[in-house]
């Protein structure tokens, strides 16, 4: 039962939404994440996961109640709080969440672990744009994509883009399959006729971000010339196409490292699956993964959300014009070094067509627009406008500054206005109307 408070004592209890108005049941209130620490056998056949995982976090308030989100297809069987039992309930009616009552009260500021036993089906969701994401069942394993809101169909998390936390996640699969996640890969140990394969990603990431994808895999190792370590996973159905593409991957990053500052992360690479169904690909940390074999641009693309969207993530989803415009423009940028259209020809031709063109990229209006073309393309065109605007040595400072800046945080499109404008020193107030805001062709 939880603890009686005084009619005008401030409340103990965290609260059951982060306040995004786009998915207000997402993420929690009361504390924030530091490290989670997941260990998860997997079984492609019965599509059964059994996961352990350890949580450490700290108060931002005194709590007697918090939430984790979870998805119902997830059982939980115990919790602890700091080492005790503590009480718990999964409410149907609340969807996603985890309800935990620790045994003592955990003080404002103070750091505290959760221990998390449960079991479940893998499964997907649909997001309001149709889409699937969350664990998505593949012929031989599964496709881990959590963007915006899968990250509870398979562990209890703080699923707000605002709570970064750095991960070790260990998943334990049948042989010959293997489990490709975030990060470094820590080790691989046989047991039986299984494996468990270990990651750790020590740089603080939003949970939409993490993956543990499984199936049959190809690897590929090495260095980009500029001393990035990589680690490509390919399903053998997906290389003859995929190959001739990613071995641009050492050059992009390279390229864009260049441009925006050093690459963010310790590792890098790419997961190329076979998941005809799914549609899309991911920029997942570290790891982009990619549900068939992707074009140059859709490469360029998921590796330059490594640092605008992985590094500099938005704080609200309205935001999403800070990862997907920004992507799209560099995929074009390297397309045009790599002796494709110009940056310059990309925007005259979108002007001249006319597609793609709402909503306003600053503002998509709904959960089901924030992958809507217009925050695409409308988005990188804004982008190569300002350049033209400002010219590219001030525009190019303001990419690198804004990626220093906001280096593992979290950013709103305002800001960004306001950081460009600061650095070019100029009035961009009406601009930034016009192209991000503006029903209708800027």
């Amino acid at each position: 039962m939880a603890l009686a408070q005084p009619a005008n004592a401030p409340s103990t209890h965290g609260a059951r939404g982060a306040g995004d108005p786009y998915f207000p049941g997402q993420g929690n209130g009361g504390y924030e994440v530091d490290h989670y620490r997941l260990r998860l056998h997997y079984t492609p056949s019965t599509r059964m996961i059994r996961g352990v995982e350890r949580i450490y976090a700290h108060a931002r308030k005194d709590l007697t109640r918090f939430d984790l989100d979870l998805r119902p297809s997830m059982k939980v069987a115990t919790v602890t709080v700091q080492g005790a039992p503590a009480r718990f309930a999964q409410p149907a009616a609340l969807k996603q969440e985890l309800v935990i009552w620790p045994a003592k009260m955990l003080h404002k500021g103070h750091r505290f672990q959760v221990v998390v036993h449960y079991a479940g089906i893998g499964k997907s969701i649909r997001d309001p744009d149709d889409s699937l994401d969350g664990w998505i069942k593949t012929d031989d394993g599964a496709f881990v994509a959590n963007e915006p809101q899968g990250t509870p169909t398979w562990y209890a998390v703080n699923d707000t883009p605002r709570d970064k936390a750095t991960y070790r996640i260990s998943v334990n699969v049948p042989r010959p399959l293997k489990a490709i996640g975030n990060g470094a890969l820590q080790s691989r140990v046989r047991k039986g006729s299984r494996t468990i394969w270990t990651w750790n990603l020590t740089t603080p990431i939003s949970s939409y971000l993490v993956t543990a994808t499984v199936g049959r895999y190809h690897l590929t190792r090495g260095k980009t010339p500029g001393g990035v370590p990589y680690l490509i996973a390919v399903d053998p159905t997906q290389r003859a196409k995929a190959d001739p593409v990613l071995k641009n991957l050492p050059d992009i990053i390279d390229f864009f490292s260049a441009k925006y500052g050093a690459y963010p992360f310790h590792q890098a690479g790419a997961i190329v699956d076979n998941a005809p169904n799914v549609f899309y690909a991911l920029e997942t940390a570290t790891r982009p993964i990619f549900d068939r074999a992707p074009s140059a641009l859709t490469l360029a693309h998921e590796l330059a959300h490594q640092w605008f969207g992985d590094d500099v993530t938005l704080k609200r989803w309205r935001d999403i014009w800070l990862n997907e415009g920004f992507a799209e423009f560099s995929s074009w940028l390297w397309n045009g070094h790599n002796g494709g259209r110009t940056m310059a020809q990309h925007l005259r031709d979108w002007l001249a067509d006319g597609t793609d063109v709402n909503p306003p990229p600053g503002d998509p209006g709904d959960a089901k627009d924030i992958f809507a073309g217009s925050v695409y393309d409308r988005g990188a065109c804004a982008l190569q406008a300002l350049r033209e605007k400002i010219g590219g040595k001030v525009f190019f400072a303001i990419m690198r500054g804004w990626a220093h800046a906001h280096a593992y945080g979290n950013a709103t499109v305002p800001q960004f206005i306001a950081f460009a404008q600061r650095v070019s020193h100029r009035d961009l107030h009406t601009f930034f109307h016009r192209w991000l805001y503006r029903v209708g062709k800027p």
